[in-house]
């Protein structure tokens, strides 16, 4: 193989094309770290993940409520003798702190008899979690912040990306909210198809939440709510002093209708990054 030597002519246009482009990252055109994406489900297996569903041991992927085939991770409820308050949680074995997380989601199929009304096309994603280990047998939602996936009829106008705040309370508009659940500015979403979901982490400040590539959902502050008594006992242990969440566990929620996960990508960005 022959390679032709660079006149100065070449090397001056190389030069130039990288002047170039370090001026398009300074200008934020180009995206320096984006081939730091990393995948959290490999597509084949549930290798990373740990099971809990309420009632059962953590570990327990009790009646194959989680699976993975193609490419997608399935949550389904055939298996199930029935189903009352069996609220599942499939969770990443590492904490996380500041990062960017994206992911495909879609309902499929009907909900699941024995089910709650509001399980009806209702799912999540948990940030800010516990670790898999710190949930109670009995404890049917890790302490956390939920960026909740709903889905509706044609005309329900049930909004997707919304917060929910189980154990826990966040600032939006420099006010501490203490309502359970905080509605985003998405459109209305039905049927099957997949939907898109990014999410930014800032260590202990901001979580913005972005839909088919628009911004619907932003909070700051998140903190243990002192008030919950399923918060109150890791509140009482780690100090008044510290209410302030900073990292946590990322999960997958399965709230009895089936659901659908593929693309789960994680991209770690610097706790003091702006």
């Amino acid at each position: 193989m022959s390679v032709t030597p660079r006149t100065p002519a070449r090397r001056e246009r190389a030069a130039r094309a990288l002047i170039a482009l370090a001026g398009l990252v300074a200008l934020g055109n180009v995206q320096p770290d984006a081939a730091e994406w990393r995948p959290l489900f490999n597509g084949k297996n549930l290798d990373g993940w740990v099971a809990k569903v309420n009632h059962h041991p953590v570990g327990d992927n009790a009646y194959g409520t989680f699976s993975a085939s193609d490419g997608i991770l399935h949550v389904r409820y055939d298996g199930y003798p029935s189903f009352f308050d069996e609220f599942s949680h499939l969770i990443y074995n590492q904490s996380f702190s500041s990062y960017r997380l994206r992911f495909d989601y879609r309902f499929v199929g009907t909900d699941t008899p024995g089910g709650p009304p509001w399980s009806k096309r209702n799912s999540g994603v948990m940030i800010y979690g516990q670790s898999p280990e710190g949930i109670g047998r009995d404890q049917p939602f890790p302490i956390s912040i939920e960026i909740q996936l709903l889905n509706g009829e044609e005309g329900s106008g049930r909004s997707t990306g919304n917060i929910c705040t189980p154990g826990t309370n966040v600032e939006v508009d420099g006010k501490r909210v203490t309502t359970h659940c905080i509605q985003s500015s998405s459109r209305p979403y039905s049927g099957e198809n997949w939907v898109h979901v990014e999410i930014e982490v800032r260590s202990g400040r901001s979580t913005t939440v972005e839909v088919d590539g628009i911004r619907v959902a932003q909070f700051d502050k998140p903190e243990l709510d002192p008030t919950d008594l399923t918060a109150m006992p890791v509140y009482l242990a780690a100090g008044a002093n510290s209410v302030a969440l900073t990292s946590g566990y990322i999960s997958l929620q399965g709230e009895g209708h089936p659901i659908d996960f593929r693309r789960i990508e994680i991209r770690e960005l610097a706790d003091d990054a702006p």
